[in-house]
């Protein structure tokens, strides 16, 4: 017997977390005879001219007259591993990849010890786009559509923002995607009007064919210290990276090199800067926990059908298979 969507917990792929596998501990490998020492010293000069791969990272800096504040993402890998896991495929894998850059932005610009959710939804609510930003810069996302819909435009749909605060409460704003604009202009309304912050941004995913070429994005924050001539620099400026596919590409979306391009000329210094990646948050326990929140009738009626249970994590496609017995421990609890 299956569980569906539908049987298992409303909003269990939505709230409902996945621990990622850790890459295991390899031992160094013998060598099985003396090596040379000059050996030794050209692979350790060989180790440290090879250029180090580039990472998924986010950097936050400000301008020394306090007029700015900017943060720079590269988002290539995680994007890429949030639409393998959803196995998403054209409009709807770029969609994902900008709103998972988004839901970055908006947690380093406003809360960057806290969860932030980032959901798109149309008009009939058939179809959305989750983005789930934690702290420790993990991230995951999830699509959800009727079967056979790939269309995605999103003119007339609505953006909601899901951020936690300090005392526990949730922080929620909601707001219409402008009618023609994209992802980065539906972020900068949001950030208008329901964060009070000015910004300047935009988020991309440039792709090479079916692969993600590299995905990132940038906002500059306008400070009450800024003052006209600045103002009047930067607007013009950005007037070239207000589509910032281009930068991202050259740069191949190194949050470093982009903040030295936005701030040219500008004395600035660099904040922090903190790495990202995909990870889910599911667990056996959490499935478990979400099951204990089933009428115990409906436990029972499971238990009784004597066949193993499979619920699956919409967000990585993690199975999960429980035992009858597995269950019945749910009602010795209850």
């Amino acid at each position: 017997m299956r569980v569906t969507a539908a049987r298992r917990v409303q909003g269990f792929a939505r709230f409902v977390d996945v621990d990622w596998g850790r890459p295991g501990l390899h031992d160094a490998p013998s060598l099985g005879r003396l090596v040379p020492q000059t050996t030794i010293d050209a692979r350790l000069m060989t180790e440290m001219t090879e250029p180090t791969p580039p990472h998924d990272n986010a950097l936050r800096a400000m301008t020394d007259d306090g007029a700015f504040r900017v943060v720079t993402l590269r988002t290539t890998d995680t994007v890429t591993r949030a639409i393998a896991a959803q196995e998403a495929a054209g409009p709807g894998a770029s969609l994902l990849a900008e709103l998972i850059t988004s839901a970055i932005l908006v947690r380093e610009t406003m809360a960057p010890t806290h969860r932030v959710q980032v959901l798109l939804t149309s008009p009939d609510r058939k179809q959305r786009l989750v983005a789930d930003a934690y702290p420790d810069g993990g991230t995951r996302g999830l699509i959800t559509r009727l079967a056979g819909n790939d269309r995605f435009s999103i003119d007339g749909w609505t953006m909601e923002v899901l951020r936690s605060l300090h005392n526990g409460d949730v922080h929620r704003g909601v707001v219409a995607v402008p009618t023609g604009g994209g992802m980065s202009e539906a972020l900068m309304v949001y950030l208008q009007s329901s964060e009070q912050v000015a910004s300047m941004l935009s988020v991309a995913c440039v792709w090479s064919g079916a692969l993600v070429r590299c995905s990132g994005g940038y906002l500059v924050q306008l400070l009450p210290e800024v003052g006209r001539a600045p103002l009047a620099i930067m607007a013009e400026r950005l007037r070239d990276f207000q589509k910032v596919d281009a930068l991202l590409e050259q740069l191949d979306a190194a949050p470093g090199p982009m903040v030295d391009e936005l701030l040219y000329g500008m004395p600035f210094t660099r904040l922090e800067e903190r790495p990202l990646s995909w990870k889910c948050r599911c667990s056996a326990v959490r499935v478990m926990s979400s099951l204990a929140t089933l009428p115990r009738a409906d436990v029972q009626e499971i238990i009784d059908a004597g066949q193993p249970v499979e619920l699956t994590c919409d967000f990585c496609r993690q199975v999960y298979t429980l035992s009858p017995t597995q269950l019945g421990g749910l009602l010795d609890q209850s």
